[in-house]
């Protein structure tokens, strides 16, 4: 069975990629992918996984899970989501290093799953705007409590990724960038899926329809009519106009609230967080979908 384990946290488009996920459920059944509802093993995984802290689970465990979280159904591949699969949002960094749990966890279902095939996938995003967002829901107060010292321009995701593949080589992992999704939502839902990328789902556009206007949409839907042989590289540029021409401001301007925060800072991170996803790719047993 291959495992396919999405996660991340502090991502709007989490909750519409488990939606886009399900609205392929019965098309992705006939093809032998089975798409679960998280209610049917978000619970189940978590208590599980808690109570395998300093033990390995019963030599039953893992056929036990999937018979309730596949009720049934047959497949040879299965997609799970859980947003703080990582741990919970107030643990996302600790130390300078981004979900230092992530590391422990896969090992965790790697123990649980041990002749299965697994691989996570998850978004990245610029620590300019995640750190705020994790800060926000951060028991301690203070900035520097919360920062623990660590400057916020050496806080990088391949730091992260390097550790979560050391623990665990035979994982692979696959990563884009948040700021990217609109461009990349279809190939993403078909990489998680493991169909070709000439695939047709259903839903290959919700991202691009909540982020521009009704009348951008009915335009690009017709653009896409009239250029039925389209390749990949091609429809990504005409999101890309298409998104820059019709575009719902609220939808895309995030709100920074960082005690301190200069505009320079900002900027400065933003540009190391362009030069770290350049370092990502290097890593061994990562791979990066990119625009």
């Amino acid at each position: 069975m291959q495992i396919i384990l999405h996660t991340g946290a502090h991502f709007t488009e989490d909750d519409r990629l488990i939606k886009c996920l399900l609205r392929n459920k019965e098309d992705f059944s006939r093809r032998g992918i089975s798409v679960p509802g998280p209610g049917r093993y978000k619970k189940l995984l978590k208590d599980t996984m808690n109570a395998m802290r300093g033990t390995d689970p019963d030599d039953d465990a893992r056929d036990v899970l999937m018979d309730a979280i596949l009720d049934d159904e047959q497949a040879d591949r299965m997609i799970l989501s859980n947003a703080h699969f990582f741990g919970a949002p107030r643990s996302a960094l600790r130390s300078g290093l981004l979900y230092p749990n992530a590391p422990e966890k896969i090992a965790q279902m790697r123990r649980l799953f041990p002749h299965d095939d697994i691989e996570i996938f998850m978004a990245m995003r610029n620590p300019a705007t995640l750190l705020p967002a994790i800060y926000s829901e951060s028991p301690r107060d203070e900035l520097t409590d919360f920062l623990e010292g660590v400057d916020p321009r050496e806080i990088c995701w391949s730091e992260s990724l390097t550790a979560m593949r050391v623990l665990n080589p035979a994982i692979p992992i696959t990563v884009w960038c948040n700021e990217d999704t609109p461009l990349i939502w279809g190939p993403i839902i078909r990489a998680m899926a493991g169909l070709p990328e000439d695939t047709k789902i259903t839903g290959g556009f919700d991202l691009l329809g909540a982020i521009i206007s009704t009348e951008g949409m009915k335009r690009f839907r017709a653009y896409l009519k009239d250029h039925p042989e389209m390749s990949e590289a091609h429809k990504r540029r005409v999101i890309a106009i298409f998104m820059e021409k019709y575009a719902l401001e609220d939808e895309l301007v995030e709100e920074l609230e960082m005690p301190g925060w200069s505009d320079e800072l900002v900027e400065e991170m933003t540009e190391i967080y362009d030069a770290d996803f350049e370092a990502v790719r290097m890593i061994p047993g990562v791979t990066v979908i990119a625009p």
